[in-house]
């Protein structure tokens, strides 16, 4: 039974079951991931998911049900279980999203993607592989080194007309390597999306990855105190993309976000202006509509410091008394609708990188932050992390650090950021979105130096 039979017998059977209104959500992920050791194909792993879930309303209430498969049982299986599941929750009913709204035209699925061979994955990977070894001696070992090409399609479709269906795609490369001098061994690790396959080249990628890794061999001691700190731009990106469940309603409307009550209220430095926005053309998350159907449009959640609005969708509209920002997000076909951004950001200035920390008599710059789950707390912004980075000195980067510890709390930094630069990069694909950042001066932070 393909997609279009399900969806009327759906429809058909639930009307005959006393559904007064029902919504089938739809979803297909293919990926494939390859990656190599030694020379060697050592992980070849292809994978399609697929499933549908069902939300409907019964008797005045929602009712939820999943499946992974398409097809006269399971149309039985989800209307039984979606009535139980309505008649055993307490909540107040969900809205349904059935306006006739006008999309946004837009093509995010990319036929050269989608094109992209194995063979032509596995030689890209074993350039890279022999032109990293080239690069410099001190490299010893290539820890992890793959590629990923994944398809994603969604549709949403309701018995009073909406459909809705859109597919997404992308590439991407990860590559750690280990270098060593003397007795010191230290790692450095890349990544890379893109739609476009042509723009990856064996030889930048080698070379990024090996310059990275070398860069923290020589690390040193400095005294722990706050210094002026440069995030560098995926450390900055790190960094929001664990704080960005902050500007969701739902977190404020359940007292647990600190943005609560703060619209219009300047939360951050004039510098600092966050978008949304759904339309990026190499966005990871980019789509034309939520997943209630609603359409999705770009935003600007902060701007020069001030905060616009929040993450919405239907349900907290409805409380707040506003309209649908288009923030509806699902982790998967099996999960609750909750709140989440597309693909979020920083909006870039043109200052380099260079530049935020020419001026800096004594700083730190930030290269990687680890622990962001447990040592963050989404709702005070308190954090206390593992990073790695460099000390710099009369405007120039003196070399790296051991690991330090940067303590701090985000709704503080955001207030302290100082200058803006113009590099910016997103952080791989997460339920708190595609999240990016330029690099970020910030007037202080407290660094403590293992």
């Amino acid at each position: 039974m393909n997609l279009s039979q399900f969806k009327e017998r759906l429809f058909e059977e639930g009307e005959k079951q006393g559904f007064s209104e029902l919504e089938l959500y739809y979803e297909k992920n293919n990926s494939l991931i390859i990656a190599l050791y030694e020379g060697d194909v050592d992980e070849y792993n292809s994978e399609e998911v697929q499933g549908a879930s069902v939300r409907g309303r019964y008797k005045g209430k929602t009712g939820y049900a999943y499946t992974e498969k398409l097809d006269e049982d399971s149309i039985q299986f989800l209307l039984k279980n979606a009535k139980e599941n309505a008649e055993l929750i307490e909540n107040e009913p969900e809205e349904f999203f059935t306006e006739q709204a006008t999309y946004e035209e837009a093509e995010f699925y990319s036929p050269d993607i989608e094109k992209v061979s194995p063979e032509e994955m596995i030689e890209l990977l074993k350039d890279v592989e022999k032109k990293i070894f080239a690069q410099d001696s001190r490299v010893t070992k290539i820890d992890a080194l793959g590629v990923r090409k994944v398809m994603m399609e969604k549709g949403i479709f309701h018995n009073e007309g909406l459909t809705l269906n859109e597919r997404n795609n992308f590439l991407m490369i990860m590559v750690s390597v280990l270098v060593q001098e003397n007795d010191e061994l230290k790692s450095g690790m890349d990544f890379k999306v893109t739609k476009d396959f042509k723009t990856l080249d064996a030889d930048d990628v080698a070379k990024e990855v090996v310059e990275n890794a070398l860069s923290y061999l020589g690390e040193q001691r400095y005294p722990n105190k706050n210094y002026p700190v440069v995030l560098k731009n995926t450390a900055a990106a790190s960094l929001l993309s664990t704080f960005a469940s902050s500007f969701s309603a739902q977190a404020v409307q359940d007292n647990q976000s600190r943005l609560k009550d703060k619209l219009s209220e300047t939360i951050a430095a004039t510098q600092v202006t966050l978008i949304d926005d759904p339309f990026l053309k190499d966005g990871v998350l980019s789509s034309t509509f939520d997943s209630e159907g609603v359409p999705t449009s770009k935003h600007t959640i902060v701007d020069a410091g001030k905060l616009q609005t929040y993450f919405h969708n239907l349900k907290t509209v409805k409380k707040d008394g506003v309209a649908s920002t288009g923030h509806a997000r699902r982790e998967s076909y099996k999960d609750a609708i909750e709140v989440g951004p597309s693909n979020f950001y920083v909006e870039p200035a043109k200052m380099s990188y260079e530049e935020q920390y020419v001026d800096l008599e004594e700083g730190i710059i930030i290269t990687g932050l680890a622990g962001l789950h447990s040592g963050a707390n989404q709702i005070s912004g308190d954090f206390s992390l593992a990073a790695d980075g460099y000390y710099v000195e009369n405007g120039e980067i003196v070399g790296p650090t051991k690991q330090m510890t940067v303590a701090g709390n985000f709704f503080d930094l955001l207030k302290d950021v100082e200058k803006v630069g113009n590099d910016l990069e997103f952080t791989p694909m997460s339920f708190h979105g595609y999240v990016g950042s330029p690099s970020l001066k910030i007037k202080s932070l407290a660094i403590a130096v293992d």
